[in-house]
């Protein structure tokens, strides 16, 4: 079987962490794998020993000349399908692409944005198969008018035992200037407004003077920086919250959080939560999209209503008070992980959704 999979993403976060996994399963497995990504990605070099990689030009959903360029890629080297991963620009221009030359079109959903009922109607009719990285996306397609026949669930998946290793907490407070001896709390998130930092920092106030050790450290990068060092400010919390950017040795560092907290509007499924699950690190988040198959609530995390930076605060003392609860939390996250979201089951769900369709096709 040779697959071609197209993934715009330039950096390595979430999404682009879950097509590596795929191609080095399906590697494993015998599968052809070719990838077309932006040239200089971080996957494409990531990407290398698993799959024929393409660097391409992708401008985003306005960059109609990723439809000749694809199309020539398909020509020459010939997939039995074409698996698009990402939205911008690759889930309708790819598909175009896919369809001049008759091959099977997979595309994997990974965000629970709302989409209006005759977008849902034009766009999906060009794919043969859209795989939802979660029960709640999977519903959100549903409700829009996505034929269920075309709809497969298969979950993100997270390596966990690059994140299961003992916290350097001495190396790590220095490499964040974090005091080694606080309470720490993460925000691991692209600085966008879904991910609700503002929510955590109107809860922070009232819990720092309750911690007196406490301090915040939000891991990501994005265009809400500048507003958010300000509203870090005007909160008083100069010092206590801590913007340390994109950190490619997150896995070193998670296992050093007391708390992950994840304050999000809409989330897809939550990759920094599987990986902080897999550190042994207990989790607050919020009850929406694919979180609640992430996050069991009163078990490894506590849920709370999107947008309640009060039900967020309690929810974070309550962590913050008890270490017993932690421990006991952060200890069957860790082990739903290995038992529910190996890399192995995700590769294997994807490549079933594959079989099945070739074999529909012939």
């Amino acid at each position: 079987m040779k697959v071609l999979h197209v993934e715009a993403g330039r950096h390595l976060y979430g999404g682009a962490q879950q097509v590596l996994y795929l191609l080095e399963g399906l590697a494993a497995a015998g599968v052809t794998n070719i990838l077309a990504c932006p040239r200089g990605s971080d996957l494409a070099q990531a990407a290398s020993a698993s799959a024929e990689v393409h660097g391409l030009a992708m401008g985003g959903d306005l960059d109609l000349g990723l439809i000749p360029r694809l199309s020539r890629l398909i020509a020459r080297c010939r997939p039995d399908l074409v698996h698009l991963h990402s939205r911008a620009g690759a889930d309708v221009l790819g598909a175009l692409a896919a369809r001049r030359h008759g091959r099977p079109i997979v595309l994997s959903r990974r965000v629970d944005n709302p989409e209006p009922r005759w977008l849902v109607a034009l766009k999906y009719r060009l794919h043969d198969r859209v795989v939802a990285i979660s029960e709640g996306i999977g519903h959100v397609l549903l409700a829009e008018g996505l034929p269920p026949e075309k709809l497969r669930v298969v979950r993100s998946a997270v390596a966990s035992d690059p994140f299961a290793g003992p916290c350097e907490r001495a190396r790590v407070a220095a490499a964040l200037d974090l005091p080694a001896d606080a309470l720490w709390l993460g925000v691991v998130a692209q600085l966008i407004p879904r991910k609700g930092h503002r929510d955590l920092i109107a809860a922070l106030p009232a819990l720092v003077a309750e911690f007196p050790r406490l301090h915040c450290a939000f891991f990501g990068q994005g265009p809400l920086a500048e507003e958010l060092h300000r509203a870090v400010a005007d909160a008083g919390l100069a010092g206590r919250v801590h913007l340390v950017g994109f950190r490619p040795d997150l896995a070193a560092c998670l296992p050093c959080l007391d708390i992950l907290v994840h304050p999000a509007t809409m989330e897809g499924l939550g990759v920094a939560l599987l990986q902080a699950a897999s550190a042994a690190v207990p989790v607050v988040a919020t009850r929406v999209g694919g979180i609640p198959e992430a996050v069991v609530d009163g078990v490894t995390g506590l849920l709370v209503p999107p947008g309640d930076s009060a039900a967020l605060g309690a929810a974070c003392r309550r962590l913050l008070g008890d270490e017993a609860l932690r421990l006991r939390m952060g200890a069957a996250g860790q082990a739903r992980m290995r038992a529910e979201f190996s890399p192995a089951a995700m590769v294997a769900g994807n490549l079933a959704v594959y079989r099945e369709l070739l074999a529909t096709r012939h």
